[in-house]
């Protein structure tokens, strides 16, 4: 039997006036036997295949060009969306750039004070790297007769809790912007060799302290969160658990990972600062517990009532196609299995 030619009078023939998908199935399928004199319980894989396509095709073409509709403005706006994202960031500089020039250049304190509030109001995670670079290259240019890590230290925990505190408190982010703003404080290291220790571990204490002060604030406004962010709390709920139980484990891995990737004198002194901050480590494991035990506390209520809400939601007619979709790939498994069997058995007895 040709496939072509058979998908082709398939799709001819497929009666769209009948009044339902079963009528219409049950139609086709009495036309296949009629035509083409074959079983419909003795079709091949391949014919079988072309009888359920055509018919798919023919049935969800409507819902298919929507969907495709959709996709297309779903692109579109996402694409204005990154035009507008883009222009809302720059017309923040304008705006901060406008105010500053305002300022008496004299007025330090309020000048640091607008600063600060830049530093909030902006999206640094576009721009995280140049912001710690040109922070810490500004600091070794002010300060060459000082002790630079104090300030340096200060400037990496600002920086990190703002670029951490306004987003999910998921690995993934967490990991990103901790190796983005320690590869480029080994980048201004390596650059400056005489103070590769002392940037570098101000930089490593000021990460730390950072994402403490963040995880801190995260357990803080648990009490006050409304109730549509409980629920998406909930969703991810498991892998919040998880993630501040081992954001230690994060924070060395991402030192490790970075001192692998760079340099045999970068890789030494990271590891040997790493090593040396195992205690203060300790500050950093027990606000992620203290975050972890208060959300357990607080939610565990709503937690059942979302798992009492899981278990109705297995009675839904996806779930329930779910359920046979799994049952019907077993059989299949069982049936490809027996097949083979059967055909290494006829081969032995040969």
């Amino acid at each position: 039997m040709e496939l072509e030619k058979l998908q082709r009078d398939l799709k001819q023939s497929y009666n769209m006036k009948l009044a339902n998908v079963n009528e219409r199935v049950e139609d086709i399928v009495n036309h296949l036997t009629r035509e083409w004199d074959v079983d419909a319980n003795n079709l091949s894989i391949g014919e079988l295949r072309a009888l359920a396509t055509s018919i798919l095709d023919i049935e969800t073409k409507t819902l298919h060009d929507e969907v495709e509709a959709l996709l297309a403005q779903k692109e579109q706006i996402e694409r204005s969306l990154e035009r507008k994202s883009i222009a809302l960031q720059e017309l923040k500089y304008t705006v901060f750039n406008a105010m500053e020039a305002q300022v008496d250049p004299e007025q330090t304190q309020i000048l640091a004070k607008l600063h600060q509030i830049k530093l909030q109001s902006i999206d640094l995670y576009d721009i995280l790297g140049e912001i710690v670079e040109s922070a810490i290259i500004t600091t070794l240019e002010k300060d060459q007769d000082r002790d630079i890590t104090d300030i340096t230290e200060e400037l990496i925990k600002e920086i990190t809790y703002e670029a951490i505190k306004e987003g999910s408190l998921n690995t993934i982010r967490i990991r990103k912007i901790l190796s983005t703003i320690l590869q480029s404080a080994v980048d201004v290291a390596e650059a400056s060799p005489t103070k590769a220790r002392e940037i570098l571990t101000a930089t490593l204490k000021g990460m730390r302290g950072g994402l403490v002060y963040s995880i801190d604030r995260f357990k803080k406004r648990l009490a006050f969160i409304p109730p549509e962010a409980k629920n998406i709390l909930i969703e991810d709920y498991d892998t919040i658990i998880e993630d501040l139980n081992q954001t230690d484990i994060l924070f060395s891995q991402v030192v490790q990972t970075k001192a692998q990737e760079n340099s045999t004198s970068v890789r030494k002194l990271l590891l040997e600062i790493n090593e040396t901050m195992h205690y203060d480590l300790e500050e950093l494991v027990h606000i992620s517990k203290e975050a972890a035990d208060v959300m357990r506390e607080k939610f565990s209520a709503f937690a059942k009532s979302a798992m009492k809400r899981g278990g109705e939601a297995l009675q839904s007619p996806k779930a329930q196609e779910a359920k046979r979709m799994g049952i019907q790939a077993w059989i299949a498994a069982k049936e490809a299995l027996g097949s083979a069997i059967k055909t290494a058995k006829g081969k032995m007895d040969k």
